[in-house]
């Protein structure tokens, strides 16, 4: 164990503590702002990196939680300092906050290393907050807790149970099919979001937050909590409680994220059967460790992870249903043979948190022997389409078409795909692949979450609710479907995808791992010789940056002059 700082050793000392015209300028400006000396000497200055914003349905309840982990840092005997950063509303920001993860994570970083600041709580949660907060608090490496935002609570519909994005793909079919009436739909839409808080499927969001308690950033159990349950604010205020002593301890992100923790995160995910975006995520925050996590990571625990937690998309129930059932603690519990259970986290060890863990609704938190389905939650794709491998969730699609052969039909813009599909002669059957490209890093820009490919709907007259996608997009981790995401390289930057043309047959085969594209080597680089990228205009500021510097999905789309676990010098004090 680390020796226990004293008040000298901390790092906001050196703004404060010295006898200097410096630090008299830094506490005048505490006197000014109403404080006094005595409530900031001595103790650990606590720095709340806020990402609540106005437009951001699921942090709403962000600037109430943060007084509430104020309340906690008070009682602890340390000084809180709240910190607004970008907000990455996942409705609203366009064209995809994926675009913006990397700005997140570069402003994170630098509030923190600039202010004179010696723990860190991140309260953050939509999908792209959670990685980009770690990501950023990674690079400087000061005592840090995440305090996750929480899921929703269930929707509600004529008695039935809602998850947002999961049911509104499935209605919003049925309303394309004639089967739902505009009445029917609006009353839906009324119902599906009833209170603050993430998606309360097993989104982006909910897996996001479940891996960074996995990796041992949160009081355990913590992601679980309904948003606007009361021990949400418990929970809260715990936490400010728990970053004034892991300052006196100097328990940093470099103590907890390990290798083995990212392989319990990796176990964690396909239990989960967790959202594709968490593969981009979590190969970026690992490699900011230090860690080279690969695709090939992800498909090596597959192999060995059933999926346990019966959790829309993949399966029946919602995140309310999932914390009722023991939460995290009891699929961790599920797990317990497979983890590593001697990693730490903020407050001890995975195997001992789970103590007292119990699963108190077994047909949501499945145990090993009687799964939700018997291989893990995601596949690895590669073949000539995909080189460089691309993303699929099988347990979210239809089972006759994990092995599928069939026409492209391609699309070059989501504007193009979008007029085509609503037409009725649209020259496409049940066995086409629908093809989406230049939607990837750079010809997104930023990846959207586009690879949801919908469904002719002249094929959904017909009855058709699933067929083969592939796009170099993403999708929302609250989809599903036979669609195949994150094809790389990217059709905008010359990879195989940019050379397929309508009527060419691809191949696709779960279990062998597979994707092909069967036209001949020789004539896939003829087709790429003669092409050229669609125009963007990237000609300056960040998006100039962005296309610059972004790298493809394996690579965690993380910027090249960023993943590094080099860390930067303190910054000068004069």
């Amino acid at each position: 164990m680390t020796k226990r700082k004293s008040p000298e050793d901390l790092r906001s000392f050196r703004w404060f503590g010295a006898e200097d015209l410096r630090s008299f300028g830094h506490r005048s400006r505490l006197y000014q702002m109403g404080y006094d000396h005595n409530e900031i000497a001595a103790k650990p200055v606590i720095a709340i990196v806020n990402t609540w914003s106005d437009i951001n349905p699921c942090h709403a309840h962000l600037r109430t939680r943060a007084e509430e982990v104020k309340r906690g840092v008070w009682q602890a005997g340390g000084f809180p300092i709240e910190l607004p950063a970008m907000s990455l509303a996942e409705t609203y920001v366009k064209p995809t906050t994926m675009l913006y993860r990397n700005f997140l994570a570069m402003e994170v970083e630098e509030l923190i290393r600039s202010h004179p600041v010696d723990g860190v709580v991140l309260l953050a949660g939509c999908d792209k907050t959670t990685p980009a907060t770690i990501m950023g608090a990674i690079q400087v490496d000061l005592p840090t807790i995440f305090v996750p935002a929480g899921p929703m609570l269930r929707g509600n519909y004529r008695g039935q149970a809602l998850g947002s994005g999961s049911d509104v793909w499935k209605y919003w079919a049925e309303k394309e099919a004639g089967q739902l009436t505009e009445l029917e739909w609006n009353e839906m839409e009324r119902g599906i979001a009833r209170s603050f808080g993430t998606c309360m499927t097993m989104g982006t969001a909910s897996t996001m937050t479940a891996l960074a308690d996995t990796l041992g950033l949160c009081l355990p159990g913590a992601s679980a909590i309904p948003a606007a349950d009361a021990g949400h604010s418990r929970m809260a205020s715990l936490s400010g409680a728990r970053i004034v002593e892991m300052v006196f301890e100097d328990l940093k992100p470099s103590n907890l994220l390990t290798a083995k923790a990212f392989e319990n995160a990796l176990t964690v995910h396909m239990a989960m059967a967790g959202s594709t975006n968490a593969m981009i995520h979590l190969i970026a925050m690992a490699r900011r460790c230090g860690i080279h996590l690969m695709l090939e990571d992800f498909d090596r625990i597959s192999e060995r992870v059933p999926v346990l937690c019966n959790i829309r998309p993949t399966g029946t129930f919602l995140m309310e249903d999932f914390y009722y059932a023991g939460g995290l603690l009891a699929l961790w519990k599920r797990l317990e043979p497979l983890l590593h259970t001697e990693e730490r986290n903020v407050i001890g060890t995975i195997g001992g948190a789970l103590k007292h863990a119990e699963v108190h609704l077994p047909d949501v938190i499945r145990p090993l022997d009687n799964p939700v389905a018997g291989r893990g939650g995601t596949a690895i794709l590669k073949g000539n389409l995909a080189p460089q491998g691309c993303v699929m969730k099988p347990a979210a699609a239809d089972p006759a078409l994990l092995k599928h052969r069939g026409p492209a039909l391609v699309f070059d813009s989501y504007d193009e795909m979008m007029r085509a599909v609503d037409d009725y002669d649209l020259d496409v059957t049940a066995e086409t692949v629908l093809i989406l490209r230049n939607a990837g890093p750079v010809g997104g820009p930023g990846m959207p979450e586009w690879g949801m490919l919908p469904i002719p709907r002249k094929l959904l007259k017909q009855g058709v609710r699933d067929m083969v996608r592939i796009s170099d997009a993403r999708m929302s981790g609250t989809s599903y479907g036979a669609c195949i995401l994150h094809v790389a390289p990217e059709a905008y930057v010359g990879g195989p995808l940019a050379a397929v043309r309508n009527g060419d047959v691809i191949a696709l085969d779960v279990a062998s791992r597979t994707i092909t594209l069967e036209v001949n080597q020789a004539e896939i680089e003829r087709r790429l010789a003669g092409w050229s990228p669609p125009e963007r205009d990237y000609s300056r500021g960040y998006l100039k940056m962005h296309a610059e510097h972004i790298q493809q999905a394996p690579e965690g789309c993380d910027f090249t002059f960023l993943q590094s676990p080099h860390k930067l010098p303190e910054p000068e004090i004069h």
